[in-house]
């Protein structure tokens, strides 16, 4: 009986000190409770003893707050309870986040493309001066200008709607016209300004969860396209050919004979043509304070096609044998107008720039 009465009262014990340790105590070793009185109870720190050490100490101590379910965001409040094992506060500063106006100016590092005569292989084309060879496109400096309005759709994404011009894009000063013969002379050029206006749909896509922060987190790579309208126009031209064309020898021509063509003006009427345009971008953004943005940027734009309106209007300086060896220029011009004979050529440009976005 004795033995019994020992071990029912150990068992009590023990049983009766698991289930108060289990109401004082979570999962969690060094976990701190407080017990009636108010006091801060420390779990035992060895198995040997079942003595409870007490403290006496922060008997006001606040017990600690349990957190379940999902972390905090990034950039929450720092007083959230639970450890925070985010990005630094970069991420935020650069996050794309609700409505944004931007302006953009550029420089084409490079502008691509030629105007090439569509009517070369026509019958007499050597009798309307223009780019029978290709002839690329003259620039002086092209800056284009770009104004957007967009929004962005997750961190990540954005999406706008953009107007963008170019100028400064010129017919080229000199081309080959066509002898007549199977050769090509030098023609002048005046006039044949081009300008694009262009309106386009654009989506730009961060990429920093592929390539990572550049400089320390004080940019963010983003690549982009585009798609939409471009309304190109080529202003009037005049391709001048000084050539001396032979038609007869003056000594055995009549007197009334054509015997040659001179100063041969070309006056191409310019034309505008409403093209498919795209581009693709890529670049960093970086912020100021007051919440703009400045994103620099290479982009490359397709413009389309660049169309004469295919009327020419061609005067030319005949020359009349005398009927005794010699010739001489006629009192009046020859005159001829062609239709649908067009000029033409594709403008692309490599642009390189910077754009300022004001987020709201």
């Amino acid at each position: 009986m004795k033995k019994v009465s020992i071990f029912t009262t150990l068992a009590g014990f023990l049983f009766g000190f698991s289930g108060g340790a289990n109401a004082v105590y979570p999962v969690y070793s060094g976990y701190q409770g407080t017990n009636a009185q108010g006091q801060v109870v420390y779990l035992p720190t060895t198995t040997t003893t079942t003595s409870t050490i007490v403290s006496t100490e922060n008997i006001n101590a606040a017990s600690p707050t349990r957190v379940t379910g999902a972390l905090p965001r990034v950039g929450s409040n720092t007083t959230n309870a639970g450890r925070q094992y985010y990005q630094a506060s970069d991420y935020d500063r650069l996050a794309d986040s609700g409505l944004y106006v931007g302006l953009s100016v550029g420089y084409s590092a490079s502008v691509g493309g030629s105007m090439i005569a569509d009517y070369m292989g026509e019958q007499n084309a050597f009798f309307v001066p223009g780019a029978f060879q290709e002839a690329d496109f003259s620039t002086d400096t092209v800056l284009p200008l770009q104004l957007s309005v967009g929004a962005a759709i997750t961190n990540d994404i954005r999406v706008d709607f953009s107007y963008l011009r170019y100028s400064g894009i010129a017919y080229p000063s000199m081309v080959k016209s066509s002898d007549g013969v199977g050769g090509y002379v030098d023609a002048e050029v005046d006039g044949g300004a081009i300008t694009s206006n262009v309106t386009m749909l654009n989506l730009y896509y961060n990429i920093d969860s592929y390539t990572g922060y550049l400089a320390g987190g004080a940019l963010r790579p983003y690549v982009g396209v585009g798609i939409g309208l471009s309304l190109n126009t080529i202003s009037d031209y005049v391709v001048y050919d000084g050539t001396f064309y032979s038609e007869m020898e003056p000594g055995v021509a009549g007197a009334g004979d054509l015997t040659g063509i001179s100063d041969v003006y070309a006056y191409h009427n310019g034309g505008t043509s409403e093209q498919l345009a795209f581009m693709l971008e890529g670049g960093v953004t970086t912020e100021l304070e007051g919440g703009i943005k400045l994103d620099f940027f290479v982009r490359y734009t397709n413009l389309g096609k660049v169309m004469t309106s295919g009327s020419i209007i061609v005067s030319q300086t005949e020359w009349l044998g005398d009927g005794a060896g010699s010739e001489y220029p006629a009192p009046y011009d020859s005159v001829f107008h062609y239709t649908n004979w067009y000029e033409s050529g594709r403008l692309t440009t490599v642009d390189l720039g910077i754009r300022l976005r004001l987020q709201f």
